[in-house]
């Protein structure tokens, strides 16, 4: 599937997990009303709050490896084995046909890869933590996890910390309500949206 030509943007909101995107991502989506955001796709196991088509496209491994087969994910990766994330081009297809600019939710090499596929139309913000330490305090409360399970998101978060360079802004998520400000100026700021003048790029 190839994508049409589009005016629409795209802001791409990264981090290392439990850094905060997930929550950067649902404030922008409820102050800015010209984003809409990309469904993910992925091969894992839904969680007992997640729901399909509003959280994730869940698909077996099998479906998943098909459409990455037809090239019919604009970007995609096996995050664990066995267990892939990508974005369906029908999805951004869908979004722009709609009229809105799209925010995703991604990790750090899908967000490298939007970014070279639409180099102009792209932002791509790293959400930092404040620490590393934190970072994973913030994972093991989470409770969704076995320890095994946890060690391998230790590791993959320290590989992805090491990616902030790439990518066009990032802001340390230490206090949310900040972040969260800082976050929407900025987006705001590429979309050439007004922005509240109470608050103060840093």
């Amino acid at each position: 599937m190839t994508l049409e030509k589009h005016k629409g943007k795209l802001i791409v909101i990264t981090a290392p997990s439990g850094a905060g995107k997930t929550t950067i991502v649902r404030h922008l989506l409820s102050e800015i009303e010209e984003l809409a955001f990309s469904v993910s796709a992925t091969s894992r196991k839904p969680r007992h709050y997640e729901k399909e088509g509003r959280d994730y496209y869940f698909l077996s491994a099998e479906d998943f490896r098909r459409k990455a087969d037809n090239k019919e994910f604009l970007e995609w990766e096996e995050v664990y084995h066995n267990q892939f994330y990508g974005t369906l081009k029908s999805e951004v297809q869908r979004l722009w046909d709609s009229g809105k600019h799209i925010i995703f939710d991604i990790d750090v090499k899908g967000a490298v890869n939007i970014k070279s596929a639409y180099p102009e139309q792209t932002m791509t913000l790293f959400i930092k933590p404040p620490s590393k330490e934190v970072l994973f305090e913030r994972l093991r409360k989470r409770n969704t996890e076995d320890e095994a399970s946890l060690q391998k998101r230790f590791r993959r978060a320290e590989d992805e910390l090491a990616y902030e360079e790439r990518f066009d802004d990032s802001l340390i998520n230490d206090d949310l309500d900040t972040a969260l400000q800082e976050a929407e100026n900025k987006v705001r700021q590429f979309l050439e949206l007004s922005v509240n003048p109470e608050w103060k790029q840093k």
